[in-house]
C-alpha cells in the first residue's frame, strides 16, 4: 500500500517562501521518479518540479530559479522549497509518485499568495 502525505502549505505574502514536504510510504522509495504538481481554479493539474530516482530534476518554465525540488531517501521524503512566491502561484499541490504498477497521488496541500 503506497500513501503519500503532504504538509507545508498555507497562506505566504507575494515574495514569501513555502516549503512543502511530502512522506512516501512503500517499498523502494529511492528507486521511484517522485514529483510535484498543482492544480489551480478551473485549471487543469500541471507539473511542478520532478526528480528522478538518480536525482535528475525539471521544472515548469514559470517556476524555474524560483522552486527547489530534493529528496531524502533515507527518510523517504522529497520536498519543494518555493521561493519568491507569486499569486500566480497559488493552487493545491500535490506530491506524486511513479511507479511499474501505476502512479499515485496525496490528498494536496493548499497554498495561498496573497496580500
Amino acid at each position: 500500500q503506497v500513501q503519500l502525505v503532504e504538509s507545508g502549505g498555507g497562506l505566504v505574502q507575494p515574495g514569501g517562501s513555502l516549503r512543502l514536504s511530502c512522506a512516501a510510504s512503500g517499498s523502494m522509495f529511492s528507486a521511484r521518479d517522485m514529483a510535484w504538481y498543482r492544480q489551480a481554479p478551473g485549471k487543469q493539474r500541471e507539473l511542478v518540479a520532478r526528480i528522478t530516482s538518480g536525482g535528475t530534476t525539471n521544472y515548469a518554465d514559470s517556476v524555474k530559479g524560483r522552486f527547489t525540488i530534493s529528496r531524502n531517501n533515507a527518510r523517504n521524503t522529497v520536498d519543494l522549497q518555493m521561493n519568491n512566491l507569486k499569486p500566480e502561484d497559488t493552487a493545491v499541490y500535490y506530491c506524486y509518485q511513479q511507479r511499474p504498477q501505476g502512479i499515485y497521488w496525496g490528498q494536496g496541500t493548499q497554498v495561498t499568495v496573497s496580500s
